[in-house]
């Protein structure tokens, strides 16, 4: 693939829900393109629908109207199965909340995914220490969450998402429990791997300070989404 290849395409999706007796739309014919190796930063005010897009963009939920398709494929039609098995093989995920194992090292927080899909020891053990080497914690691999800092915990949390080399990170406000400092090395971070591994990285954030290291970044307010001119130039040409 190349940098022009579509990833994730997001045609025509609208998600509307009821609440009360009423519907509300949260997305309005949004569409999007998802490029390899791009980096694309969602912003917009709380309840503008970030991370509605994220989960159609996961497969963790389907339009109410619309496509999202994956390499091609529309998500909605596949069986659960098989969005599994996307996940587990092409999908990383970052959260707000780190959600690491509080009684697991580094190590087998990062490991655990590989656990669960049967991967063998030996394999387990190269991915994870290089996943920790990536985010720059290799030498941290036998400490518990509680020994570490926001800002580590968060990088293990990276570490784990992207242990199974995936195409696409998708991360929802993973500095919104981070100092600017921490903020920026984790933007640095996802830049990063989209220059050395060739990954896509789809992040929400409501720090205006990090938008100038994404490729693109686009605006979503009142259910509609814009590209934002004021930063990011990789992919405007």
């Amino acid at each position: 693939m190349n940098s022009d290849e579509t990833i994730i395409a997001v045609q025509n999706a609208s998600r509307s829900f009821k609440l009360a007796g009423e519907t509300v739309s949260v997305l309005k014919s949004v569409d999007l393109n998802i490029r390899q190796g791009e980096f694309v930063t969602l912003i917009g005010r709380s309840g503008s629908g970030k991370t509605t897009l994220l989960n159609l963009l996961s497969g963790l939920d389907s339009p109410s109207s619309g496509k999202v398709l994956f390499e091609d494929q529309n998500m909605a039609e596949m069986n659960e199965g098989r969005l599994t098995e996307l996940r587990r093989s092409k999908l990383g995920f970052v959260f707000q909340s780190f959600g690491l194992l509080p009684l697991l090292s580094a190590f087998e927080n990062v490991e655990l995914p590989l656990r669960i899909s049967g991967v063998g020891t030996g394999e387990r053990e190269r991915l994870t220490r290089r996943a920790l080497d990536i985010v720059g914690l290799e030498g941290r691999s036998s400490h518990r969450p509680y020994e570490l800092s926001g800002g580590e915990q968060q990088r293990v949390a990276i570490a784990r998402a992207i242990v199974h080399d995936p195409i696409l990170i998708l991360a929802d406000e993973p500095t919104g429990e981070l100092d600017s400092v921490n903020s920026k090395a984790i933007f640095g971070l996802f830049k990063q791997m989209v220059k050395e591994k060739n990954m896509s990285v789809v992040a929400a954030t409501h720090d205006s300070n990090l938008l100038e290291m994404s490729d693109r970044v686009m605006r979503l307010s009142e259910g509609n989404i814009e590209e934002d001119a004021t930063y990011g130039q990789r992919f405007r040409e």
